[in-house]
């Protein structure tokens, strides 16, 4: 029997002026990872080397080619996409910059859609550098959604050991958030986190706590009317549509009491309702998790950290959580669809022989395993 190869994970380089080539070089200063899987870095070899001298990062062999199907197992690959000049000024935003990070996401996402790749670990950008006639969305997500959707919606949760969170709008200014919110939309998204669970991170039978858009969840109506005549109809709904979800809560006294702890993810409103809570909570471990898509993304969950950006003090971690998080949701999807890939089907009896029939609607789930 054929041994199976190695997942392949391809990594691209996101702001050239920013932290991206320190922690992706970080992770791979010594050989653990490569026991699990074949890194592949979008990017460019004069990019990656200028980084590496600046900041004395000593890596492993990196086998430099210009196409992925010569990667090679067992050591850290580098795909150059790179074709012109790119000047790199440590800590300073550029629009260069944000050009030579669409040319590596690009080259990436293809090669994904190809099955070059498995999954795809995507470094830090400037959402201002980056922004083009060819990308012109508000982050990752956005553009994934468009690129790999295949008419699917995504869902953008911050994933960590401590916390899960999920976003019913993302990546919209806070003056457009009220209007953004819909039962419709409350309920697309509690349905997309509950199956995200349940296939990429292994969770039977998850539990979901929903918050409110207002302070102290509208008092009543006093504050503001979105939780009695959104919010609420939408967690009715989605619990008669067998979504184990509860709420909504205030998120203040939510977060500050450890009511997030009794629950297997949090659905928040808008962005920093969400992120900014996880991140005080789970910083340097949490993962940004692109849901939703037939696709597995993931990414460090902080930005560009222009501020400290050529000093060699970023963490590496969020990014190693990141490589690990994708193996993991890769591999719980493929079991997931070997549980489902092939349903028992319906058996036919004899009339008038003793049969035992099985009522398999009625059988609860088991615990998954590990």
């Amino acid at each position: 029997m054929s041994k199976e190869r190695k997942i392949r994970i391809g990594i691209t380089q996101g702001d050239t002026n920013g932290v991206g080539y320190e922690v992706i070089m970080k992770c791979f200063t010594t050989n653990d990872i490569l026991e699990l899987c074949t890194p592949i870095i979008y990017g460019s070899s004069k990019i990656l080397n200028y980084h590496r001298k600046a900041l004395g990062i000593q890596t492993t062999q990196v086998n430099i080619t210009r196409n992925a199907i010569y990667i090679k197992d067992n050591e850290v690959n580098l795909v150059e996409v790179i074709s012109e000049e790119v000047k790199i000024d440590l800590g300073q935003p550029s629009k260069q910059a944000g050009k030579a990070a669409f040319m590596a996401l690009e080259a990436a996402v293809s090669d994904l859609k190809n099955g070059i790749i498995d999954v795809l670990v995507t470094a830090p950008i400037n959402k201002d550098n980056i922004h083009s006639d060819e990308f012109s969305f508000p982050g990752h997500t956005e553009y994934l959604e468009a690129s790999l959707g295949e008419g699917d919606k995504a869902l953008m949760i911050l994933a960590s050991d401590k916390l899960r969170v999920a976003l019913v709008t993302a990546h919209v200014p806070v003056a457009q958030v009220a209007g953004a919110i819909s039962k419709h939309l409350v309920v697309e998204k509690l349905h997309a986190l509950n199956e995200s669970l349940q296939r990429d991170f292994n969770v039977s039978k998850p539990r979901i706590a929903v918050l409110g858009l207002n302070p102290h969840c509208g008092d009543n109506g006093v504050i503001g009317n979105e939780e009695k005549e959104i919010i609420m109809p939408a967690i009715q709904q989605a619990n008669d549509e067998q979504v184990l979800c509860f709420g909504p809560y205030a998120a203040d006294g939510f977060f500050g009491n450890g009511q997030y702890r009794r629950f297997d993810a949090v659905l928040a409103m808008y962005h920093d309702q969400g992120l900014a809570p996880f991140k005080v909570i789970a910083m340097n471990d949490g993962v940004n998790v692109t849901a939703g898509l037939p696709y597995v993304r993931t990414s460090p969950d902080h930005g560009t950290c222009y501020d400290i950006a050529g000093q060699g003090i970023a963490s590496e971690q969020s990014m190693r959580h990141a490589i690990y998080a994708a193996i993991d949701i890769y591999r719980n999807r493929k079991q997931w669809e070997e549980m489902y890939r092939n349903p028992l089907k319906r058996q036919y009896f004899d009339k008038g022989k003793d049969n035992v029939v099985l009522d398999l609607t009625k059988i609860e789930d088991e615990e998954p395993l590990g």
